[in-house]
């Protein structure tokens, strides 16, 4: 294989970095607020893809671990990727990602365990924006019976050193 980087790969190589992070989810109706903070090392995997390995805290307290690998797959054209987390056995599969017409913001979707009906899955849209060389934000949210989102929990990146 001999592939030459799209602009789309030079897009994820601008997360390449070690970053903290602070967010704050919703955690139901009529509760507040869980807010959470960490780090998280995201490093090149050639020019194709990028590794991003966060630690943080867990709602109720407690460590927790993730990764996130995000590509671009030229044939496919669209981002793809998956998403692991030590609390919880769920793969998250990224199926569809794309950047808006601006090239500041990445939506991924996937389908995942639903957090309002136990047995089910619903659809989630993660959210990732550059909004400058060293502040990004994530974004999560997940959708309605009607068919629109629900945002429930963000995230701020601020890029070290």
């Amino acid at each position: 294989m001999n592939e030459t980087p799209q602009q789309e790969h030079a897009w994820l190589q601008k997360m390449i970095g070690e970053w903290t992070y602070e967010s704050e989810a919703q955690m139901g109706e009529g509760q507040p607020p869980f807010k959470a903070s960490g780090t998280e090392t995201v490093r090149p995997l050639g020019e194709f893809w990028i590794l991003a390995e966060g630690r943080g805290t867990m709602p109720g307290g407690g460590d927790a671990t993730m990764l996130l690998t995000l590509g671009y797959d030229v044939r496919q054209g669209r981002f793809v990727g998956t998403w692991i987390g030590s609390m919880m056995s769920w793969h998250c599969v990224y199926q569809d990602g794309r950047l808006d017409p601006g090239g500041t913001r990445l939506q991924l979707e996937a389908d995942g365990p639903s957090f309002a009906e136990e047995g089910r899955t619903a659809r989630y849209r993660d959210e990732l924006e550059i909004v400058a060389p060293d502040h990004r934000v994530l974004r999560f949210a997940v959708r309605q019976p009607d068919g629109s989102w629900h945002d429930f929990m963000a995230a701020h990146y601020r890029r070290l050193g």
